[in-house]
């Protein structure tokens, strides 16, 4: 076996919950700010926070929504978002999140299969929320704010819980985020307090985290990569946050500017706008000393475009929600263009040919492996997805192709898995492909990614229709009104067959071809 780790040292393994962890960050500067809405500029001090998670936390339990129960969460960043996410992690709840973005059937889905009884979400988003949860008659919601006919998350603030409610840190699955996989519908991912724990020490650690950096918030919590690195490690780690509900280039540069920010955490899709628009030349950014990118891998070209245009350091990491995300870090002090960096402390690598299970050598191409303490515990319900991801003795299977270099440097070459990624967000064309045979004038169907500048990868369709043939504009409308924006198609291309294998596989390869 070829293992590739780290030169840096292992950290302890913590004994602490996620939210414990936060507060341990927090309780040495309880007058200072920690937490800024980007929008309306309302401020919460550490103390202040604390409190108001210890007070939802008690209201929650008192109520009823925390034992034995999942609470599901559906807006957008606020400094709200982080206090229900603690709360409920401090009650010995399990939080699964949804992105406010979703479809109805979206929304149904995601409530099913985690068993949500309870959803929160803004009141923006309440109605679509109610016809999600409409064929499921337990499940209550209520808003952050106020709307007509249902609770207000004002209610349920009470008598604070002083203590984390006991859980197994390493069996409790304290989060459930939804990850696309290459068949079927979205998974839910199982997290513990364990998992998301140690991967805020590992990154903190790898990406060189400093007290007192401040962060332009927009990454959506929802998602692994901002929750982990932006919420929880900045909380924990001393650092402030300032959240901004979605992506604004005008509002990410202002908030970057006025707060002195010395890092920009991003996806590639913002890493383009930061190397071309000229919005960049109205702000003061000289204080920005790296650009930190991950969600997807960036190429070199644009990667070095971005150093040059705001004179610093961009960096690039790697992960994926199975692993709480972070896998791969490059850090300021030893910048490598391209890479998608050095293993995090306490994390092995293997890259192993998927063709016959045989681990390569340095600069060899095969598939990326990774073991270390912030592995998921599995998926929800689901054994098979996760015996073929998760090895007996712990090793993830990534389906990623990589390499690592003499160094330990890992380049992500290409995919085994049929993931599109699209502005950082996983697009599984088995969803899609599904959806668009549902289409009663479509026989067949097959979504691959098509490169594309801006967002990384955009979802293509093959399709076989009756006749008469639906348009592409009407094709494009039946998927709008069904799935997310992110998954929307951008290209619809019409053939008599679609390639397959004697097993009934699709050969997206061969569709591949005939779009270079």
């Amino acid at each position: 076996m070829n293992l590739y780790k780290t030169t840096a040292k292992d950290l302890p393994i913590s004994k602490l919950s996620v939210t414990e962890r936060v507060f341990a960050g927090l309780t040495d500067r309880l007058d200072d700010v920690v937490l800024i809405d980007g929008v309306d500029s309302r401020k919460f001090t550490a103390k202040n926070f604390i409190d108001q998670v210890k007070r939802l936390a008690g209201g929650l339990l008192e109520a009823g929504h925390i034992k034995g129960k999942t609470v599901a969460l559906m807006a957008p960043n606020s400094p709200e978002y982080c206090i229900i996410f603690h709360a409920v992690a401090w009650a010995g709840g399990t939080i699964t999140t949804l992105n406010p973005t979703y479809t109805s059937s979206e929304i149904h889905h995601q409530l099913k299969d985690s068993s949500a009884d309870f959803l929160i979400t803004i009141p923006e988003t309440l109605n679509i929320a109610q016809n999600g949860a409409a064929l499921l008659n337990n499940v209550e919601i209520c808003v952050i704010g106020e709307a007509v006919g249902v609770h207000s998350l004002s209610q349920f603030f009470g008598k604070a819980l002083e203590l984390q409610v006991p859980v197994d840190l390493d069996r409790h699955s304290m989060v459930l985020p939804y990850s696309s996989g290459t068949t079927g519908l979205p998974k839910g991912v199982c997290l513990s307090h364990r998992n998301l724990v140690m991967n805020i020490d590992q990154v903190a650690t790898a990406a060189e985290f400093k007290r007192g950096e401040t962060t332009a918030a927009f990454l959506p919590f929802f998602h692994i990569y901002g929750m982990t690195v932006l919420m929880n490690m900045h909380l924990a780690c001393g650092g402030i946050l300032v959240t901004m509900p979605r992506f604004d280039l005008d509002l990410f540069l202002r908030i970057c500017q006025d707060y002195g920010s010395r890092r920009m955490w991003i996806v590639p899709p913002v890493a383009l706008a930061l190397a071309k628009h000229p919005l960049i030349d109205s702000y003061d950014l000289s204080q920005i000393d790296q650009v930190f990118s991950g969600a997807a891998p960036m190429g070199r070209k644009l990667s070095d475009a971005v150093a040059t245009r705001l004179n610093c350091a961009m960096l690039q990491g790697f992960g994926m929600t199975e692993l709480a995300p972070v896998s791969h870090v490059t850090p300021l002090s030893s910048p490598r263009s391209g890479a998608s960096g050095l293993a995090v402390p306490n994390t092995r690598c293997r890259i192993v040919n998927p063709d016959n299970g045989k681990d390569m050598a340095p600069g060899e191409e095969g598939e990326l492996w990774i073991k270390g303490p912030q592995v998921m515990i599995g998926y929800l319900n689901n054994e098979k997805a996760t015996t073929d991801t998760l090895t007996p003795d712990g090793w993830l299977k990534t389906g990623d192709v990589a390499i690592i270099d003499e160094d330990g440097y890992m380049f992500i070459v290409d995919r085994l898995k049929e993931l599109i990624k699209y502005k950082g967000f996983q697009v599984a064309p088995a969803e899609l492909e599904s959806a668009l045979v549902a289409h009663p004038k479509i026989q067949d169907a097959a979504v691959i990614g098509k490169l594309d500048e801006e967002a990384g990868e955009v979802p293509v369709a093959f399709i076989v229709a009756l006749d008469p043939a639906p348009s592409e504009a009407d094709i494009k409308a039946f998927i709008a009104g069904t799935l997310s924006h992110y998954k929307q198609l951008h290209y619809v291309y019409f053939v008599d067959e679609i390639p397959k294998s004697p097993s009934g596989k699709i050969l997206r390869r061969l569709l591949r071809q005939r779009l270079s």
